[in-house]
């Protein structure tokens, strides 16, 4: 994974974590979806935005890598980036790293912005998004 210039800071909370006291593998794609929408927000992109304008945002395929444990009262930053290449999808690098600087989990996935009436991505989703968002050079656009 590469640099990430965005990162949102989470605690783990005891009720997110499994039996054997770790975070729970679910509450990471939770953390991943929240600094995702954190991101877009920063760039100035909300969601009634994207309702309005009929669009989407989907997750098309995750692939999460856990490097080391999480447990209750851990401090973590969550990052994201967008990569944009060419055709109806783009990346999503993330990462998610404890306080003491220790990669705890690498997210990366595909996604694409849906249209909400025709039920298909469209075509190129930089076009899609950079209309909408106040500061389209925070999402790399």
């Amino acid at each position: 994974m590469t640099d990430h210039g965005f990162a949102v800071p989470v605690t783990v909370r005891g009720y997110e974590t499994d039996s054997q006291g770790h975070l729970n593998q679910a509450v990471y794609l939770q953390y991943a979806e929240h600094a995702r929408w954190a991101y877009m927000q920063e760039a100035g992109v909300r969601q009634a935005d994207l309702i309005a304008n009929g669009i989407g945002p989907v997750v098309l395929e995750t692939t999460v890598r856990y490097r080391r444990e999480l447990r209750a009262g851990d401090e973590v930053q969550v990052s994201c980036r967008f990569i944009w290449r060419d055709g109806r999808t783009f990346g999503i690098d993330q990462a998610i790293t404890r306080a003491d600087g220790v990669l705890a989990a690498e997210i990366t996935c595909v996604a694409g912005f849906l249209d909400l009436t025709e039920r298909r991505l469209v075509p190129d989703p930089r076009e899609a998004v950079r209309p909408l968002a106040a500061k389209p050079d925070r999402l790399g656009l």
